[in-house]
C-alpha cells in the first residue's frame, strides 16, 4: 500500500482552509455535497495513482 503523507503539508494551511469554506458560500447542501465530490474527483486526476488513491481512501475511512 502507498505511504501517504498524513501530517499537515499545506503552505498556508488556514488559508487555503478559508478558501475551501469560502468556496461553499451559499450553496445548498446538495450543490456543496455536489461541489466536494467534483473537487474530489479534480483532485484523484491529478493525482492519477491508483495505489495512492486507494491508501487515501482506506485513509479517509478510518476515524482516527
Amino acid at each position: 500500500m502507498a505511504d501517504l503523507t498524513l501530517t499537515p503539508n499545506i503552505a498556508s494551511g488556514d488559508d487555503f482552509y478559508e478558501e475551501l469554506i469560502e468556496a461553499h458560500d451559499g450553496l445548498s447542501k446538495e450543490d456543496s455535497d455536489a461541489y466536494n465530490a467534483r473537487l474530489l474527483l479534480v483532485l484523484a486526476n491529478h493525482i492519477g495513482d491508483r495505489e495512492v488513491l486507494s491508501a487515501a481512501i482506506s485513509a479517509a475511512k478510518r476515524k482516527t
